[in-house]
C-alpha cells in the first residue's frame, strides 16, 4: 500500500488505515458481529493497514477491548491510536472532560482495555470548553515523559488551539472530517499540518457512507448517527445525487468506484494526509485500501473539486 509519513512516531505509515468504531457503536448497531470485525481486523493487517483508530467513547469501550483483541501480538506492525476527553452519559449523548486528573485514569483504562504498555498515537478528542487547552494538553505530555504514549495528537481544532498546545509540546497528528463533502479544514488543520510537520487523519471520508453512492433512502435506526443527520433526509439524499454523479464521472473513467475516488480525492490533498474510512465488512475493506493506489488526474482533481456544495448541514 501507499504509505505516509508519522514523523511523530518516527516511520512510515498505510495512506489508508482503519476507523474502527462502526464496529462497537453508532452505525447500524443491530448488525455489529464480533467474529466478523475480529476477521477484518487481521484482514486489515495482511492488505498494509497501519493506523488503526479507536477512543474510549467508543461503545463506551467496547471498541478499545475488540480492537486489542484483534490487534493483540502485532506489536511494531501497527499503530494503535485512542482518543481521551468525551465522555459518554447514560442518555448516549458525549460531553466534553479534558481535567488533568481525568486524562491521567482515562489512559490507564485504555492502556488495561488495550493490552498495550504504551499508546502509539493518543489524541484529545475534543477541547474541553472549561479546561484550558495548555491543562488538558500538559497532562498529556506529561504521559508521554512517563513512557505511556508516543506522539500526541487532537480532533475538530482550530488553529489557534493547535498553536497554543504546539507550544507545549509536538502536534503529531490532527483528525477531523475530511471529505468531498465536508472541506472546511482544507482552510485551516490541513495547512497547519503541512507546515507543523503533523499528520492530516481525515475521518469519514466516505460521507458516512453516502459518498459510496449506496445510501438510496433514510433507512436507519435510532442509534445510527444518520438517523438525525440532515444529509441523510430523503430530501437531502436525493439532492446530493448532483455531487454523486460528479463523482461516478471520475470514477467510469478509471474503472474505480464512488468510494474509491472519494478516498482518493482526500488522499491528493496532501502528503501528509492519511484516511481513516470505517468498515465492518472484509468486501469494502479490500475497495477502500485499493484506493490508496488510484492517481487521480489533474482533470479529475478539478472537475472534483468543483462541485456543487451538499445540500444539510454536516450535523
Amino acid at each position: 500500500m501507499l504509505t505516509r509519513p508519522l514523523l511523530g512516531l518516527g516511520r512510515s505509515v498505510g495512506a489508508v488505515g482503519l476507523g474502527c468504531v462502526g464496529m462497537s457503536a453508532e452505525y447500524n448497531t443491530a448488525d455489529i458481529d464480533e467474529d466478523r470485525s475480529l476477521a477484518v481486523l487481521a484482514r486489515a493487517v495482511e492488505l498494509g493497514v497501519t493506523v488503526f483508530d479507536t477512543a474510549d467513547a467508543y461503545g463506551p469501550y467496547a471498541n478499545e477491548r475488540l480492537v486489542g483483541r484483534g490487534l493483540r501480538g502485532r506489536g511494531s506492525e501497527v499503530v494503535i491510536a485512542t482518543k481521551v476527553g468525551l465522555v459518554m452519559g447514560a442518555d448516549g449523548r458525549a460531553r466534553r472532560r479534558a481535567d488533568p486528573p481525568h486524562i491521567r485514569a482515562s489512559c490507564e483504562g485504555s492502556l488495561r482495555r488495550l493490552g498495550i504498555d504504551t499508546i502509539d498515537l493518543y489524541y484529545l478528542h475534543r477541547v474541553d470548553p472549561a479546561v484550558p487547552v495548555e491543562e488538558s494538553w500538559g497532562a498529556m505530555a506529561e504521559l508521554v515523559a512517563a513512557g505511556k504514549a508516543r506522539a500526541l495528537g487532537l480532533c475538530e481544532v482550530t488553529t489557534p488551539q493547535l498553536d497554543r498546545a504546539h507550544a507545549i509540546h509536538p502536534v503529531s497528528a490532527v483528525q477531523s472530517e475530511l471529505s468531498l463533502w465536508t472541506r472546511g479544514p482544507l482552510d485551516g488543520a490541513v495547512g497547519w499540518c503541512a507546515a507543523h510537520d503533523a499528520a492530516f487523519v481525515a475521518y469519514a471520508p466516505l460521507g458516512r457512507g453516502y459518498l459510496t453512492g449506496t445510501v438510496l433512502r433514510p433507512a436507519f435506526q435510532p442509534d445510527d448517527i444518520r438517523f438525525a443527520n440532515p444529509r441523510f433526509t430523503a430530501e437531502a439524499i436525493e439532492r446530493n445525487q448532483a455531487l454523486l454523479a460528479v463523482i461516478r464521472r471520475a470514477a467510469r473513467r478509471h474503472g474505480a468506484t464512488p468510494g474509491q475516488v472519494a478516498i482518493a480525492w482526500t488522499l491528493a490533498q496532501g502528503r501528509h494526509v492519511l484516511a481513516i474510512p470505517g468498515t465492518t465488512r472484509a468486501g469494502h475493506l479490500a475497495e477502500n485500501c485499493a484506493a490508496a493506489d488510484l492517481e487521480l488526474s489533474e482533470e479529475d482533481l478539478a472537475e472534483l473539486d468543483a462541485m456543487p456544495l451538499p445540500f444539510g448541514d454536516r450535523y
